[in-house]
């Protein structure tokens, strides 16, 4: 006993220096010896000690969170009897004792809900004993207001808990088996079975307090509505059809409440709660009032008839007039942002027909208009918010041409004011924010400035002649004013920024708008009206472009790429009508008289920009991809791109691409080796306008290159020698492999990648496969260069086609599979690499090589079977390092990391289809491990990975079913070792094939499957090898439902089946497949008035 004390004693200490203790040693230490705790054998019985005579809520915490680990485990779960106690344990606790430290009872109540989300579909004599929820915190509902707030609590956070899938849905998984399925499975039983009546719970609790005249001094009183608050957002707030996977995005807009809710929101007293509660509690307290009012705006519209619809949205509208009428509340800042959110969903989930029959709707816009300016004109109070106003407005404007109401809609009054509110704001914000230090500049965050330009570019186009007006008044103040100063000797450099910020904002302005044009809704006059605008712009561009020498201003110039933009998507292209009034102005203004003009015009800037912004890296991106849009249109050729090529600013470009001329491509001006990305993209724009003249010429062709040639010949003069710069070789080697990635991505026929593929081969290879040598440990160097090997291998538009008697296919597969081998076993070589720096280190380049196979073995170009017939090695050694590669990744690494999944995937695909041979010969534990990562890549939320699972997962059913089909003829042709093999281990390890079995079936029946057609393909072969299991797991799922429902689930297994014949013809595939497609329909009609879980030792187990 004396030991056991001591033991408790020790405990404490160490929580005591976990989490008081500033000295990092210490702390570790401390962790270290808490961690070895939580694994030891007598965790539990000592965390029941620890909450029984633990002296420091520190303790007490441990204890709490230990113990959720505990129930958490996978592997080794508690039994069913213990997590009944803990959970018992726990209830208790909390029930007598009042008084314990906020973390510690949170800690636990945390416990609790994990304990009733795992254990949900737990039975204990036909009970399921973990859905007593709304029973277990009755007795601390009717206690004290202490009491009740824990009552609460509990409720919030098992709804919470519930919904999380991040919080349990990897918890739940066993043996790998789909844990968002099992997680989809309980959230749907809690929301039929439970989740309603909490609501019910919270909403009735809601009306008694505020019924009893909250005593808002009382800090208890406080903390009971605010549990309460957040219990009722929970539950409005649950993902009730398994659709919100990101939590973060608010696109959501409609809440999907169940049928079985309707009357609580036909009840009109619902609604008024809320908005009852928000005139009458502290503004603190507000912001959750709004989040459940956004959530109860935001049901879906099936949910009414048209008369329910529009009398609940009769009584929202009200209700937002009130909070307008009487904004004083609307000054805390989470307030306004929520009421924002409030006024977007306005227009979200109802049209504008709708809303403007509504009883109040012209002074409700009125109000809602003058928030809205007000707003704008308080640019620097709460920016993020502003989104959701604009989000409102332009949704209005883009119905108007759409309304069929006979009532006024008023946007024609109001729009105008929202359009001048929102310029006249971000003008008048330039001289305050160059006046005063420490305030924001919306400019800086492009993003933002892009958003909010996209909504104005609606919203300004709604009654444009007045939006027009305003740009042109403002444009020539500002434009006159920047001119005049610049004349001046005496001017300050703080007016000219101002000027310059101000038409830095009207240059971005005037881009939205044009880019808002619909050519179905633009009439002349507006085109005339943007040809006004366009007239300015590229004036002011002149003016500043001729100063660029002494000065330039960043942010200006990347207001007028932006302006560039949308002036080319709207007006340059073949679908332009070059009678367009635009043209006619800009030609009696600027002389420009036709799209050619037009087009010098942007190359002229585009070289502009190259020559004077050449080190600035926002600039120069957004410029080099405005020359590669202008350059897309080959093959299929393009009338404006055979112009472009035609003038002598693009001829310039392509005969002097040096860095003479462009500085950007400069080797010692870059200060990090992937700033020089944007040289891909140069040189993608310039290859395809090269191609566009370029036919079988030859010579144009080496006269192009001659600036790469002699780059090659530099880095090969360096490695020739045995000391040399290794900075200069690297930059040389990677600006070039860059630029060469460009060119070759851009060559996609025939004729001129051939050219290409002769200039690097065999001459230039040995460079690229020295480098990669050299600078395996420096993925700033080995990414382009697999990049570019990469694209080289991609039998792109199938332009790697050989002439019958050219070997260049089987040599370029040898070059690959050298790149592959060398850079596999160098990188292998690196050792233990941390997990923060795996990606960048290790798996990126790993990922690119399996993207350079893939592509190899599936470029249709090489025929595999030459290699082991003469004996090369070449495929074996790029498998073999395949192999390797792909044991030395944890298989949660395959996952986590998109490029390095989605590029296993595809390789993986290619292997089964091609090489099952190669498979099958591998050792069984490489098999184990590919098998592995084809069942949780199955479940996997990309769905091109998931799809291509599938894919695999037919590929190896169907090999397996063939020679299963062939040992069990009479006269077999005998197995080859391989097939032999591969099938012992199958029949071996059976429990593998039958979880996948388990899984797609099992995604197919309770989840919202996207990809069906392939999920149906390796089904049959699943089934036709595990018949006894599909049999056994056909009978789990029909005596898990309901005993009404029985019958009919046997039904649908056997509709199934139904003319399904013992093969794995195309034509037999193809019935299963339409079978599957009822199967699933039936299914879920079958289920969906269903509240019956599944048993947790159903076909999940």
């Amino acid at each position: 006993m004396t030991d056991l004390f001591q033991s408790l004693a020790q405990l404490e200490n160490l929580c005591k220096q976990l989490y008081e203790t500033t000295d990092t040693t210490t702390r570790l230490q401390a962790e270290k010896a808490l961690v070895e705790f939580t694994n030891s054998p007598d965790c539990l019985s000592k965390c029941q000690l620890l909450l029984e005579r633990g002296s420091s809520s520190y303790s007490q915490l441990l204890a709490a969170t230990c113990l959720t680990k505990l129930v958490s485990r996978t592997n080794n779960p508690l039994p069913l009897e213990q997590r009944i106690d803990i959970r018992n344990y726990v209830l208790n606790y909390l029930a007598t004792r009042p008084k314990l430290a906020t973390f510690v009872t949170q800690a636990l109540i945390q416990l609790y809900a994990r304990i009733t989300k795992l254990g949900w579909f737990d039975c204990q004599k036909d009970d399921y004993v973990f859905r007593n929820a709304i029973t277990d915190v009755t007795r601390f509902l009717q206690d004290s207001v202490e009491y009740c707030i824990i009552g609460v609590t509990i409720l919030s956070q098992l709804t919470n808990e519930i919904n999380q899938v991040s919080a349990t849905a990897f918890l739940i998984e066993a043996d790998t088996t789909h844990p968002l399925t099992k997680h989809r499975k309980i959230a749907s039983s809690f929301r039929d079975s439970s989740l309603f009546d909490i609501f019910t719970l919270s909403c009735n609790l809601l009306k008694q307090a505020s019924g009893k005249n909250l005593n808002l001094n009382d800090e208890s009183q406080h903390g009971l509505l605010m549990q309460l608050l957040k219990l009722t957002h929970n539950c409005l707030n649950f993902d009730f059809i398994g659709t919100s996977t990101d939590e973060s995005s608010d696109d959501l807009c409609t809440v999907q409440i169940p049928t079985s809710w309707r009357s609580a929101f036909l009840d009109s007293s619902t609604l008024q709660l809320f908005f009852d509660l928000y005139h009458s509690i502290p503004p603190s307290f507000s912001p959750l009032v709004l989040s459940c009012l956004v959530q109860i705006a935001s049901v879906r519209r099936s949910l009414f008839n048209n008369a329910e619809r529009a009398k609940f949205l009769s009584h929202l509208v009200d209700g937002v007039k009130r909070i307008l009428e009487n904004p004083q509340s609307l000054s805390d800042p989470n307030n306004y942002h929520e009421f924002c959110r409030l006024l977007a969903r306005l227009k979200s989930n109802y049209q504008l027909g709708e809303l403007v029959k509504v009883e109040n709707y012209p002074e409700v816009i009125r109000l809602i208009a003058n928030f809205t300016v007000t707003s704008l004109q308080h640019w620097e109070f709460a920016p993020n918010s502003v989104h959701y106003l604009l989000s409102l407005w332009q949704r209005l404007a883009a119905s108007v041409p759409y309304v069929k109401a006979t009532e006024p809609h008023m946007l024609e009054t109001y729009t105008p004011e929202v359009t001048k509110a929102y310029i006249t704001s971000r003008l008048e914000s330039v001289h305050i924010i160059l006046s005063r230090d420490g305030l924001e500049d919306p400019l800086e965050d492009t993003g933002l400035v892009q958003q909010q330009l996209d909504q104005l570019s609606t919203i300004g186009r709604c009654e444009y002649e007045k939006t027009c007006a305003l740009l042109v008044q403002l444009f020539d103040q500002s434009a006159q004013s920047y001119q005049e100063l610049l004349q001046s000797a005496s001017a300050s450099p703080m007016d000219i920024a101002v000027q310059e910020g101000r038409l830095t904002w009207l240059v971005y302005i005037i881009g939205a708008v044009i880019g808002g044009r619909v050519s179905f809704a633009s009439t002349d006059e507006q085109d005339a009206m943007d040809g006004e605008l366009v007239c300015r712009v590229l004036q002011l561009m002149n003016l500043t472009d001729s100063r660029l020498a002494q000065a330039g201003n960043e942010k200006l110039e990347l207001a007028m790429l932006s302006f560039f933009e949308q002036f080319r998507k709207i007006y340059i292209g073949d679908q332009v009508q070059k009678s367009s009034k635009l043209y006619r102005r800009l030609s009696e203004v600027l002389g420009l008289n036709d799209e050619t003009m037009v087009l010098s015009v942007f190359i002229g800037k585009i070289i502009t920009n190259l020559k004077y912004w050449g080190r600035c890296e926002p600039i120069t991106s957004k410029t080099l991809q405005l020359l590669n849009d202008l350059s897309i249109g080959y093959p299929f050729l393009s009338y404006s791109v055979r112009k472009l090529v035609k003038l002598s600013a693009v001829q310039f470009m392509l005969n002097n691409h040096t860095s003479e001329h462009f500085s950007f491509l400069g080797i010692n001006n870059q200060s990090n080796l992937t700033d020089m990305r944007c040289r891909t993209t140069f040189y993608t724009a310039l290859g395809r306008l090269l191609m566009v003249d370029l036919g079988e010429d030859e010579d144009q062709y080496e006269q192009f290159m001659l600036p790469l040639t002699a780059a090659f010949e530099a880095v090969a003069q360096m490695f020739s020698t045995n000391s040399f710069n290794e900075q200069e070789a690297k930059r040389t080697l990677v600006g070039l492999v860059r630029d060469l990635r460009g060119i070759a991505f851009a060559f996609n026929a025939k004729t001129s990648f051939m050219m290409l593929f002769e200039w690097i081969y065999p001459s230039y290879m040995p460079i690229l496969q020295r480098a990669i040598e050299l600078w395996y440990h420096d993925p700033a160097c080995t990414t382009p260069v697999l990049k570019l090997m990469a694209e080289l291998v991609h039998n792109r538009s199938q332009r790697l086609q050989f002439d019958v008697s050219s070997p260049n296919g089987i040599l370029l597969f040898r070059e690959t599979s050298k790149m592959i081998t060398m850079y596999g076993n160098r990188i292998l070589t690196l050792g233990e690499v941390p997990k923060d720096q795996v990606y960048a280190l290790k798996l990126k380049g790993i990922s690119i090589c399996f993207s350079m196979l893939k592509a190899a073995l599936s470029g249709s170009y090489v025929n595999f079977g030459v290699f082991r017939l003469y004996g090369d090695d070449a495929l074996d050694n790029a498998l073999q390092t395949f192999i390797k590669l792909l044991l030395s990744i944890p298989h949660s690494d395959l996952l986590d990391y998109p490029k390095l999944s989605q590029s296993y995937y595809s390789l993986l695909e290619v292997l089964t289809q091609d090489h099952m041979n190669f498979i099958a010969s591998l050792e069984p534990h490489v098999i184990m491990y590919i098998l592995s990562s084809i069942s949780e890549g199955l479940t996997a939320l990309d769905t091109m990975v998931c799809t291509g699972c599938c894919s695999c997962l037919d590929h190896i059913v169907t090999y397996l079913f063939k020679q299963l089909s062939r040992s069990t003829k009479k006269r077999a042709t005998p197995l080859n070792q391989e097939s032999d093999r591969f099938l012992h281990i199958m029949q071996q390890h059976p429990e593998m094939i039958q979880q996948m079995l388990s899984t797609v079936l099992n995604i197919i029946i309770f989840e919202d499957c996207r990809n069906q057609w392939s999920m149906s393909r390796p089904l049959l072969g699943l089934i036709l090898l595990n018949e006894k299991y599909f049999s056994d797991l056909r009978n789990s799922i029909v005596n898990s439902q309901p005993p009404e429902k029985q019958q009919a689930m046997h039904l649908c297994f056997e509709n199934l089946m139904e003319g399904i014949e013992r093969n794995l013809l195309t034509k037999n595939r193809d019935r299963f497949t339409q079978n599957l497609s009822a199967f699933r329909r039936e299914v879920n009609d079958s289920m969906k008035n269903s509240t019956y879980g599944v048993n947790s030792n159903d076909m999940m187990s």
